[in-house]
């Protein structure tokens, strides 16, 4: 398995990612929710609300860098939400990871996430993930594939039954937000709850 296999289309990326295996450290976890976004206006994929719209700038620079690598920022100042870059090198995408499984270290993430009330808890959520791994912003920019790197990306088997993934509109996003970019294993106790932005446009066929 190769960063190559993310150098595609962003929802065909995120795909690829359900069912992958991210380490950092002892901590690894199965992942069970994801979200796609796009490129600025002058890429194939324009997305309002994806970081990289704007065009490239040196918080979101790796996004437009090569696929397989680790795009980290904040969240409302305190909460490390985790990215991995897709798309053909020069072209910005993104999947962020929303929610996992631990597999591997569950003391150490417990002692990370007291406050989680049971297993499904710990990795449920962007912002409980990064703090369930231990990612930092020092890590933006780590190559998922390098065999050297602490934070690393298995890809294992593609999930071809797309029956067994579901899709809906993205989480807190005000711009394009009924994109149905969040994919999920329906299956999974770890999926978060869907939140639309309070400062999204109704959807068109309200009333």
């Amino acid at each position: 398995m190769s960063a190559e296999e993310l150098a595609v289309e962003p929802l065909r990326a995120a795909r690829r990612l359900l069912g992958a295996t991210l380490w950092s450290g002892p901590v690894a976890l199965r992942i069970v929710e994801v979200e796609a976004y796009g490129s600025d206006p002058a890429g194939p994929w324009p997305d309002p609300a994806a970081h990289s719209y704007p065009g490239p700038t040196p918080r979101n620079a790796v996004m437009f860098g090569p696929p397989g690598m680790l795009y980290v920022y904040l969240s409302y100042g305190m909460h490390t939400c985790v990215n991995v870059t897709a798309g053909p090198d020069g072209t910005a995408c993104a999947v962020l990871v929303r929610a996992g499984e631990i597999v591997k270290g569950h003391d150490l993430v417990r002692e990370r996430r007291h406050a989680a009330r049971k297993d499904a808890d710990l990795a449920r959520g962007p912002g409980n993930l990064g703090s369930a791994l231990g990612i930092t912003l020092g890590d933006y920019g780590t190559a998922l594939f390098d065999p050297a790197s602490a934070i690393r990306l298995d890809l294992g088997p593609e999930i071809t039954d797309t029956a067994g993934i579901s899709a809906g509109p993205r989480v807190g996003v005000s711009q394009a937000a009924d994109v149905a970019w969040r994919l999920w294993l329906p299956d999974s106790p770890a999926v978060s709850a869907y939140k639309r932005s309070p400062r999204a446009p109704r959807p068109e066929h309200s009333s």
